[in-house]
């Protein structure tokens, strides 16, 4: 599997405190059958991305990897007026392995009236945003039409594993199922920071999937997809609706 969003660089953010940490985290991502995983600090008000830092520790932690999990570099960008502008000048600056791909955070406060706009400007200036853990947002849970609208100008969703299994809540939960059935959902990713409250493990939310949804998404939304992502090229597909039985809407 490849985990294309998380916290495993070190002393860049709410993730991995130290390098000890990121090589456990990269060891129990390769225990549980991830081969690559996107190092995406945050860029906010908070957190500073700087890329030579980044690119520094990150050169630390491929020198110490023993896991066998390839690191790769991306970036948590959340949707702000001076990340926004520093992008459109600097396309490739906080894209995933300097491709077109662009993981994009909402506000938990509000959702910007010229959301669409940005989109459209992003993805004139070459940039494919992938809309992170909607389903965790309050705002976002209200928004499936915006989401709809979205994915339709170009922009993907990437959902997280925890959130299947109600790990998030229960709320978050029901909002994964919908976009799954939806057929919106493109990435299932950990958005791990540590190693026990939120792992990078997604073998368990890659079995629920196969399960609940079937085989074929699963390995869409877990490999075939984020393999796309790493190499720069379209992706493959989406979410595919469940096969309910007779009773299931009404439990």
């Amino acid at each position: 599997m490849i985990d294309i969003h998380s916290h495993v660089l070190y002393g860049m953010d709410d993730g991995s405190p130290d390098l000890e940490t990121s090589l456990n985290m990269l060891r129990m991502a390769g225990r549980h059958g991830t081969t690559d995983i996107v190092a995406s600090p945050h860029a906010n008000l908070e957190y500073k991305y700087d890329p030579g830092v980044i690119a520094e520790r990150k050169a630390a932690l491929d020198a110490a990897n023993d896991s066998g999990v390839r690191v790769h570099l991306g970036c948590d960008f959340h949707l702000q007026y001076e990340n926004i502008e520093d992008a459109l000048r600097q396309p490739r600056k906080y894209t995933i392995a300097g491709g077109p791909y662009l993981l994009v955070e909402f506000s938990d406060l509000l959702i910007l009236k010229n959301t669409t706009q940005i989109f459209d400007d992003l993805l004139s200036a070459g940039m494919t945003p992938v809309m992170t853990h909607p389903e965790r947002n309050q705002l976002l849970q209200q928004r499936l039409k915006d989401l709809m609208g979205w994915v339709e100008m170009g922009c993907s969703i990437q959902v997280t594993g925890q959130s299947l299994d109600g790990q998030f809540g229960g709320r978050a939960k029901q909002f994964s199922e919908t976009l799954m059935d939806a057929g919106l959902v493109h990435f299932i990713a950990s958005d791990a920071h540590d190693l026990k409250r939120r792992p990078p493990i997604l073998d368990a939310a890659c079995a629920l999937v196969a399960k609940r949804w079937d085989p074929e998404t699963a390995e869409i939304l877990f490999r075939g997809n984020p393999a796309a992502v790493l190499a720069g090229k379209p992706l493959v597909g989406a979410s595919k609706p469940r096969k309910r039985g007779l009773f299931s809407f009404f439990r």
